[in-house]
C-alpha cells in the first residue's frame, strides 16, 4: 500500500517494455518511499516483433496483445506501479509500415481527445512529476514514441486548467515533466566493462560514435540498476534474455556500473537547480 506522502509520479509510455528499459530504477525508488506511482501504457504493442527465439511460436503470436499485457503487468509489479492505466490505442508500427494506417493507431488519434484522456488520467492520480520523451528522437522516431510527447506536453499545460475539458475531472497543476536520457557515459563505461572481462561488446563505434547528448542532463538520480534488468526479463515476448545488449555482462558486473538514471528537464513551473539529484526537488512537504 502507498503511504500518504502526498507526493505522485506518472510515467507515461508507448508500449509494454518502454517502462522497462526507462526510468525503472527512478520510480522503483520513489514507490519504496512511499510515493504514489502510475504508469499510463498508450498502445498494447500489438505490432511488436517476437524478439526471443524461444517465445516465436504460433500461439504466441496469436495471442500478442494478451501476452503482452500480462507482460507489462509482470514488469510494473517488479518496478513497483501503483497502477497500470492503459490509454486504449493501437500500436502505430514502425516507421513507413502498413500498420501506421491502421485507423485505431495512436499516430493517427485525434490529439485533442487523446490529451483530454491523458489529462483525465492526471487529473485523478494528481502527478506533481511527470515522465515522458524527449522533444527532439532523431535516434528513433517511432510514431508512437513521438505521439506520447505530442500529448504529454498540451496535458501538462491544461491539466490544471479548470476550463479545459471539465468532464475531465477537477483540474490539478503537475509541476514537472521530465525526459530520459542514456548517457554517453553509461555506454562508455559498460563498453568498457565487456572489454576489461575480453568480451565482444555489443557498443560498437554505431553507438560510441554518436554525439553525446550529456550536456543536456540536468537531473541524476541514484537507481538500483537491478530493477530495469528484472522488469526488462519480464518482457518475454520482446527481450532476448541472451542479448548481449541487455545482458551480456554478469548481474553482479552490469548492477554496479553507473547506478544512476539521467534526464532533462522539458516544463518546470517551480525554479530548478542547475543539476537535481531528485526530481522531486523544491516540491517536497
Amino acid at each position: 500500500m502507498t503511504l500518504d506522502t502526498g507526493l505522485s509520479i506518472l510515467a507515461v509510455h508507448a508500449h509494454p517494455d518502454d517502462e522497462a528499459s526507462k526510468g525503472a530504477g527512478t520510480v522503483r525508488r520513489y514507490a519504496d518511499e512511499g510515493i504514489r506511482t502510475t504508469l499510463v501504457c498508450c498502445t498494447g504493442g500489438e505490432e511488436g516483433d517476437i524478439l526471443n527465439p524461444a517465445m516465436d511460436r504460433p500461439e504466441v503470436k496469436e495471442n500478442l496483445s494478451e501476452i503482452r499485457r500480462a507482460e507489462l503487468d509482470a514488469s510494473a509489479v517488479e518496478i513497483g506501479y501503483d497502477e497500470v492505466v492503459m490509454l486504449g490505442y493501437r500500436d502505430s508500427g514502425m516507421p513507413d509500415t502498413e500498420a501506421n494506417a491502421h485507423p485505431e493507431a495512436f499516430a493517427n488519434a485525434d490529439l485533442d481527445e487523446a490529451v483530454a484522456r491523458l489529462v483525465k488520467v492526471i487529473r485523478r492520480v494528481r502527478p506533481q512529476v511527470i515522465l515522458t520523451y524527449p522533444l527532439v528522437q532523431s535516434r528513433y522516431p517511432h510514431p508512437d514514441h513521438l505521439q506520447v510527447t505530442a500529448i504529454c506536453i498540451p496535458a501538462f499545460a491544461h491539466a490544471g486548467e479548470p476550463a479545459w475539458r471539465p468532464e475531465c475531472g477537477p483540474a490539478f497543476t503537475p509541476m514537472k515533466m521530465y525526459a530520459p536520457v542514456w548517457s554517453h557515459k553509461r555506454m562508455k563505461l559498460i563498453h568498457q566493462a565487456f572489454l576489461d572481462l575480453d568480451l565482444e561488446s555489443p557498443f560498437d563505434e554505431k553507438w560510441l560514435g554518436r554525439p553525446s547528448r550529456d550536456d543536456r542532463i540536468t537531473a541524476v538520480v541514484e537507481v538500483n540498476n537491478a530493477v530495469r534488468r528484472k522488469a526488462l526479463l519480464a518482457h518475454a515476448t520482446q527481450v532476448d534474455p541472451t542479448s548481449p545488449f541487455w545482458f551480456g555482462l554478469p548481474d553482479d558486473v552490469a548492477d554496479a556500473i553507473h547506478p544512476y538514471e539521467e534526464y532533462m528537464l522539458l516544463e518546470s513551473r517551480i525554479a530548478t537547480e542547475p543539476m537535481e539529484h531528485d526530481l522531486f526537488a523544491g516540491l517536497r512537504p
